[in-house]
């Protein structure tokens, strides 16, 4: 049985905000809390291959792996996938992006399928993956909310 994962989340800004942030790849260590370096090694047009490092675990541990991302601007959309996997046979990931009338909602789907010999199986790894999302775009919205033009006009008003 492979993992399935699906995590929505609404961001309210605009689609060129967040595409731009959540797109810019050597900025993901100050938009996620779970990077700790990303190191682009090659752009090719709209595919990008980067190694992405993790803060050390519970125990000590530092992940790191190399994945390949494809943005695709005209149908709002990115795929990716582990080109490194680990733990994983495989991981292939969708984050599609779409505007409603609250800003910029955000899905990512993320299906994989774990190695036998991995510390965790496909339903363990399916809650982890889970309950970090839901974490991740938590602040992800929070920090592309307060980079929005909007609410930094708003706050120097009220400072």
């Amino acid at each position: 049985m492979a993992g399935h994962t699906e995590n929505a989340i609404t961001i309210a800004a605009p689609m060129d905000l967040v595409w731009d942030m959540t797109n810019d790849l050597e900025n993901w260590p100050r938009l996620f809390s779970e990077y700790a370096a990303v190191e682009v090694l090659s752009r090719d047009g709209n595919a990008t291959t980067f190694r992405l490092t993790m803060h050390p675990d519970d125990n000590g541990k530092v992940w790191s792996w190399v994945s390949e991302r494809v943005m695709d601007r005209d149908t709002l959309s990115v795929r990716a996938r582990r080109v490194e996997p680990g733990p994983f046979e495989y991981m292939n990931i969708r984050w599609e992006y779409e505007e409603t009338a609250d800003g910029t909602r955000m899905v990512w789907t993320q299906d994989f399928a774990m190695k036998p010999d991995a510390p965790v199986d496909d339903a363990g790894m399916t809650d982890m993956i889970n309950r970090n999302s839901r974490v991740q775009m938590a602040l992800i919205r929070d920090r592309i909310e307060q980079a929005t033009p909007e609410r930094r006009t708003a706050q120097v008003m009220t400072d």
